[in-house]
């Protein structure tokens, strides 16, 4: 009983946060004339770690992130998926990057209109033509100094372990000629289960900014191998913050 107590009371003060930022985003967003919408952006993620911070269930533990000494060099951010509080936790990261979503996110009320605000980039996995336009977006805004982040798995994992990863994140790389920055995300498979309005137990995310992997010179040929190269990376930590084999954390060994 005090676990949906603590859920009811975590979900009351995220939706008044919601509440709240919605004018004020869209005053900030009025006033904006960056290409990217940046301070848009930038605040569109305040919320995101706002409602960790009125979360007590989550401790969030972040490193790595002082390797990114300039926040407007363009990065493709790639990182495993263990539950749907990987957003709001990431959104701790000090930098702004527009993220690739379903579509369905950006029907979301309120929440949906801000993501637009913000430039985040809707998919259609059903469409074909959705896709290459959210190809053509993330170009272009990585051509116009600002990062993208990619969930390559494509949805959460059922078990906590890395899943198979798509090749869209890696091919816009390249076409880009922009570093491939991995992010390892641990502990957050049981802070909102899937298919759960609970929060689960009190827990400890540990999230890490690992070296970039530079693409110059790289052509279509390298997307199979920067694939493998940036998921054995992301696993390797996943492996050392569990403190088990890499081989126990990959769906595919």
């Amino acid at each position: 009983m005090l676990s949906v107590f603590r859920s009811l009371w975590i979900w009351f003060a995220a939706i008044a946060l919601i509440i709240l930022w919605l004018p004020l985003l869209a005053l900030i967003r009025l006033f904006d004339h960056d290409p990217v919408h940046y301070r848009t952006g930038r605040w569109f993620r305040r919320l995101g770690a706002a409602m960790c911070k009125v979360n007590p269930q989550w401790r969030i533990h972040l490193s790595g992130q002082k390797t990114i000494e300039n926040p407007r060099r363009p990065y493709v951010v790639v990182s495993n998926h263990q539950s749907h509080a990987d957003i709001p936790i990431l959104s701790n990261l000090p930098w702004e990057m527009k993220w690739v979503g379903k579509k369905e996110l950006f029907n979301l009320p309120l929440l949906g209109l801000m993501m637009r605000f913000a430039g985040d980039i809707p998919v259609d996995r059903s469409d074909r033509r959705s896709g290459a336009r959210m190809l053509l977006s993330a170009i272009k805004y990585l051509d116009q100094k600002c990062s993208v982040i990619f969930f390559p798995e494509g949805t959460r994992s059922l078990d906590g372990r890395v899943g198979r990863f798509n090749d869209g994140a890696f091919h816009i790389a390249i076409k880009a000629q922009v570093p491939i920055l991995p992010v390892a995300v641990e502990g957050s498979h049981g802070c909102l289960p899937k298919k759960s309005w609970r929060f689960g137990k009190p827990s400890d995310v540990f999230v890490r900014v690992l070296p970039e992997v530079d693409t110059a010179g790289m052509t279509s040929d390298d997307v199979g191998r920067l694939n493998r190269k940036v998921r054995q990376m992301i696993i390797e930590q996943v492996a050392d913050f569990r403190g088990v084999q890499p081989s126990e954390v990959d769906v595919l060994a």
